[in-house]
């Protein structure tokens, strides 16, 4: 595996090494680690469809545009009402 150099600020890169460190691994193993955790739009959009599907199949559940677009603001409504100080 070939190595790539990629520039951050050095508080960033510090903080980095830092919980690196307190894990017991390297910054490089711990980027690596942390890469395989993460997905990709594309992914989190793949592993999306593939819940909606999944939940359908359980207990036919399949909003509309319409509906999911509704219970997104009710969402967010309700956690502006929780944010509010």
């Amino acid at each position: 595996m070939s190595d790539a150099n990629v520039r951050i600020p050095e508080e960033a890169r510090d903080r980095l090494a830092a919980v690196a460190a307190a894990e017991g691994l390297s910054l490089r193993a711990y980027l690596a680690r942390l890469a395989d955790t993460l997905l990709t739009p594309a992914e989190r959009a793949e592993r999306a469809e593939q819940a909606k599907a999944a939940l359908e199949a359980w207990n036919g559940y399949a909003p509309t545009i319409a509906e999911a677009a509704e219970l997104d603001d009710e969402l967010d409504r309700r956690l502006a009402q929780v944010q509010r100080p």
